[in-house]
């Protein structure tokens, strides 16, 4: 992301946080079977970064703060995707609704570490890291990084009871 700037960080960034949100989520589902049932694709049930997010605030996965984190993330990135003129984060408004995201993000013990190692960086050719492409570079980075390590700590949920055309059975115990 460090080669990113405006539209490309925002979508990149987000696509990442995307693709660690449906790894947490297949944490805790069943598999799909060999041939897969497709649940993330574009055009289904769970292909959009909204339901995911709808489903893992729902299942207790993401706490209130990160659920509305990945919904301003969500929203900025329509907001570049759609835009036909250059965005920035540093518009008035992207920088409105990221400043909540990140003084939340900033209570994360991860923050300063990561900002010192970002500094540390040599410069870009394409052009110098601005303050507004470093908070959002760092809050993508403890995005992906927690949302992935939560989910290498799950297993598949297995309910204590299961509906069958039988009528309702006891599961197992969990493995």
């Amino acid at each position: 992301m460090l080669e990113e700037r405006g539209r490309g960080a925002v979508l990149v960034g987000v696509a990442r946080v995307d693709a660690a949100l449906e790894h947490l989520l297949q944490a805790v589902m069943a598999p799909g079977g060999a041939r897969g049932d497709g649940l993330f694709l574009p055009e289904r049930p769970l292909g959009s970064l909204g339901a995911k997010v709808a489903l893992a605030h729902r299942l207790g996965l993401i706490d209130d703060q990160v659920e509305s984190a990945l919904s301003v993330l969500r929203k900025l990135r329509n907001a570049f995707a759609h835009s036909a003129e250059s965005a920035s984060l540093n518009d008035d408004s992207h920088r409105t609704r990221l400043a909540a995201v990140y003084t939340d993000a900033r209570t994360n013990r991860l923050w300063g570490p990561l900002a010192a190692v970002l500094a540390a960086q040599p410069p870009s050719p394409h052009a110098p890291l601005d303050d507004a492409l470093r908070d959002y570079i760092l809050l993508i980075t403890i995005l992906v990084a927690f949302l992935e390590a939560t989910a290498q700590q799950l297993r598949p949920l297995k309910p204590p009871v299961v509906m069958g055309f039988a009528g309702i059975h006891k599961n197992g115990p969990v493995q």
